[in-house]
């Protein structure tokens, strides 16, 4: 059964008025509404789909979970991480890992890059370097005697280098010797096995890959690690599984998650989703300032009916709560309407991708898009909740109203 308020509200909204001047404002307030409405949830959906597309490259490449120590950890140490890892029904594979800058020489051409020297046999199994092999193999002996490396694809072009050259390496221990005249460095050569791309620029060019081995004798840490790396079942587990190990394991260790190993990345992202999230709906706020004069001149208008509805018993704050009706009225117009138009927008891009990209610069052909529905809801609340307050105060003026004062010259 329909209100007497809300079918006023219906009335005056869709009725004729003699100011034709009400009308283009209250359309300019749906036509306002509607467009911030699209427009944010368009922006927030681009948000979405890149945040998606950054999680599953710096995910497909990286550890789920990383634990380190100050000072590196010893093999009997070791053995105790991975044997508490291990236990847990979230780990799915663990392997030791060695980090650290070395400056690698290819004839007249050097770069300083991190080195890191991990487990061949493990290695495939906590990170995604195996699939990211674009030339070689996964190897990291090139032959009996020759230690293999393999290269980031930036890095390798920096360097010239291609598959089985020699190239060579220096610690930093051993620069440190060349500056101070201590003596001649002592040079690791080695051959190149393979190349990668992460799809990763930082990786891509500033990272190497040998054995454990040679990177325990090229930073002189004789049998210790830096830490150990774990891929999980699921990597929205990492959290849970970080709490855990924080109860399970010494203070001293440095458990790390994959957000926190970019949490600067995230945090910029965020920042940008908030403030993309708050510009936009500025285009909300002037639609609604303007719902908010198109009533108060609406009231203005019909102050004699207002005066004959409170003559035949309808209190003011019935009547009031009619044109707060009308302001939700035209909220709600306007919401579903940017939320269809939104989702066509959206729907183009998925299907037809309007908004291409250059794939020569880009990883994907086109802006990425990714629907949720937590961000219909909160859009749809807050254009809803705008309009409403926007439709408040002048509806609260009607109180001040007498209906003989209203209708005293009709």
């Amino acid at each position: 059964m329909t209100s007497v308020e809300l079918f006023i509200a219906k009335r005056y909204l869709f009725s004729k008025r003699s100011i034709r001047f009400i009308n283009v404002i209250t359309f300019i307030s749906i036509l306002g509404i509607t467009i911030g409405v699209a427009a944010l949830l368009v922006v927030l959906s681009v948000f979405n789909g890149f945040s998606d597309v950054v999680t599953k490259v710096l995910v497909g490449f990286d550890p789920h979970i990383r634990i380190e120590k100050a000072g590196g950890i010893s093999a009997e140490e070791l053995q105790e991480v991975e044997k508490t890892l291990n236990s847990n029904h979230y780990v799915v594979a663990s392997s030791p890992y060695i980090s650290g800058k070395a400056m690698i020489v290819n004839g007249d051409k050097y770069v300083v890059a991190y080195v890191k020297g991990v487990e061949e046999k493990t290695i495939g199994n906590v990170s995604g370097l195996k699939e990211s092999i674009i030339m070689g193999r996964l190897s990291l002996t090139d032959s009996a005697t020759v230690e293999g490396i393999i290269l980031g694809l930036s890095l390798a072009d920096r360097l010239e280098s291609l598959i089985g050259k020699e190239i060579s390496l220096i610690s930093p221990n051993d620069m440190l010797s060349i500056v101070g005249s201590l003596g001649l460095p002592s040079v690791k050569s080695m051959n190149v096995t393979g190349i990668f791309s992460a799809s990763n620029r930082e990786y891509d060019g500033n990272y190497a890959f040998i054995s454990l081995a040679s990177a325990q004798q090229m930073y002189h840490l004789g049998a210790n690690v830096s830490g150990i790396e774990a891929r999980l079942n699921n990597y929205t587990n990492a959290e849970q599984l970080k709490e855990d190990l924080q109860k399970q394991l010494p203070n001293q260790y440095i458990i790390s998650t994959w957000q926190d190993l970019h949490k600067d990345l995230y945090f910029v992202m965020r920042l940008e989703r908030w403030s993309g999230y708050i510009i936009l709906s500025l285009i909300i706020v002037v639609a609604c300032f303007n719902l908010m004069g198109s009533l108060g001149m609406s009231i203005i208008e019909k102050k004699r009916d207002i005066g004959v509805l409170q003559a035949i018993g309808l209190a003011p704050a019935r009547v009031a709560k009619a044109f707060i009706y009308e302001g939700l009225l035209v909220g709600i117009i306007g919401t579903v309407c940017g939320i269809v138009l939104g989702l066509i927008v959206l729907y183009l891009q998925v299907n037809y991708q309007i908004f291409a990209l250059d794939t020569s610069v880009f990883i994907i052909p086109a802006i990425p898009v990714k629907v949720e529905i937590p961000d219909f809801i909160s859009v749809a609340f807050a254009s809803l909740g705008l309009s409403l307050l926007s439709a408040y105060y002048p509806a609260r003026k009607i109180a001040g109203f007498h209906p003989a004062e209203s209708i005293r010259w009709e």
